[in-house]
């Protein structure tokens, strides 16, 4: 028996039915999205606006206005890049390879971009920034933060200085609104002891939807924050709505929804498609699978990436360590198998969440994902910041013996391309 593939075909009155609610003025719950943009000054303003935050000059003027000690930090940034004493991608790729080094020895067509989380705090990038340099090590070429957002407003200037920090440095980064969940926008979940209520999702019930795409638009205009975690359906579809307006936001699907297999990379990527604007461009520019998936899912999920013109666009991100403690059963390692599908699949970033797990056995202070969420003054009261700042750069030592392996096998590695060139 033959079944009739063709069964599955939109007809094209069910996509006239949608652009008719897309476009009804009555409808609620895009009435209450344009109204949220129409009071921030609407897509050319917001963008306009945020350009100006987001200027490197402007990022620096602000922190000399705020007397912020992080502005010197960043002018010693600066200078080192300037003078050359971080390594170099070929003179890099050279100590790994030894008599092989070589351009010619390493491919680029599949590059991997290197990721590390989390960057929560400015000085953390400063004292990585030193190792890098003692040690001729990469910097990574994307940075994710969790921090929360007030906190490092108020933090003399925490968050101008990681903006500025990376365009100094060439690498992309993302921050985590505090709308994200876990801020009490589900009355009916606390902490750990009711972690099995987050099993239906991640809490931004009713308006909370609406209050992420206030705060979003907000740090955006404000800081120039173009790209945030996305950890909701609704506010993934909110986003893409957001860009099909003409806002210039960006942002990436975190690992805690749960993507874990070719269908919902295909829901996601098809919402993505259907949402892009007439060039082509789409708002979900990181997709952060499920730890679960494995290569095949990947080989798949590139599949329907590719075919729906997305390849370029979205980036795979891709787990290969993870915090010691509260996410997942260790030991965690998924570099043999990155290396492998990296030779098959382009536009994969290594993310980095953890310590390689030979290392963190042994560590005093083990990583934990859930000390993303402590408040600093906490951490700083429990005398943690020197370990937190340790387990921060295991993930660093991590990333360049991912870095290691990628160049041994012949595949190109994304850096901080501002500090170490290209090729």
């Amino acid at each position: 028996m033959q079944i009739d593939r063709e069964a599955l075909r939109i007809a094209p009155g069910r996509l006239d039915e949608v652009n008719a609610l897309l476009t009804d003025p009555s409808n609620p719950t895009i009435n209450a999205l344009l109204e949220v943009v129409e009071r921030h000054g609407g897509p050319e303003e917001i963008n306009r606006t945020a350009t100006e935050a987001g200027r490197l000059e402007n990022l620096l003027a602000r922190l000399e206005a705020e007397h912020s000690p992080y502005r010197a930090d960043l002018e010693w940034l600066t200078e080192r890049r300037d003078h050359g004493d971080f390594v170099s991608l070929p003179d890099y790729r050279a100590r790994v390879l030894g008599n092989q080094a070589g351009l010619d020895n390493v491919d680029n067509t599949n590059a991997v971009t290197l990721e590390i989380s989390a960057l929560q705090y400015f000085p953390w990038l400063i004292t990585e920034a030193r190792q890098a340099i003692e040690r001729q090590e990469l910097m990574p070429g994307r940075f994710i933060r969790v921090r929360t957002m007030t906190e490092q407003v108020a933090d003399q200037g925490d968050i101008l200085a990681t903006a500025a920090a990376m365009q100094i440095v060439g690498a992309s980064y993302v921050e985590t609104l505090d709308t994200k969940g876990t801020d009490g926008s589900n009355v009916h979940l606390g902490g750990p002891d009711t972690i099995a209520g987050y099993f239906g999702g991640i809490g931004q019930p009713n308006e909370h939807a609406i209050a992420w795409v206030d705060e979003f638009l907000h740090y955006f205009t404000t800081y120039g924050v173009r790209q945030v975690l996305n950890v909701n359906p609704g506010t993934v579809l909110a986003a893409y709505l957001l860009h099909k307006l003409g806002v210039d936001v960006e942002f990436k699907i975190s690992v805690f929804m749960g993507n874990d297999n070719p269908w919902s990379v295909l829901w996601t990527l098809l919402t993505a498609r259907l949402f892009s604007r007439d060039d082509g461009s789409t708002s979900l520019v990181g997709f952060n699978l499920a730890n679960s998936v494995d290569n095949e899912t990947i080989r798949q999920a590139a599949y329907l990436r590719r075919a729906l013109g997305l390849e370029q666009a979205v980036r795979f991100e891709h787990h290969v360590t993870e915090s010691c403690r509260n996410i997942v059963v260790q030991p965690y390692l998924r570099r043999d198998e990155l290396v492998e599908i990296a030779r098959e699949v382009p536009n994969i970033s290594a993310k980095h969440e953890g310590g390689d797990p030979d290392v963190e056995s042994t560590c005093a202070h083990p990583s934990d994902i859930l000390e993303y969420f402590l408040p600093k003054a906490t951490i700083l009261e429990r005398g943690m910041m020197p370990a937190l700042e340790r387990n921060y750069l295991d993930k660093h030592d991590s990333v360049n013996l991912t870095a290691e392996a990628l160049v041994r096998a012949g595949i190109g590695v994304i850096c901080a391309g501002r500090l170490h060139g290209g090729s």
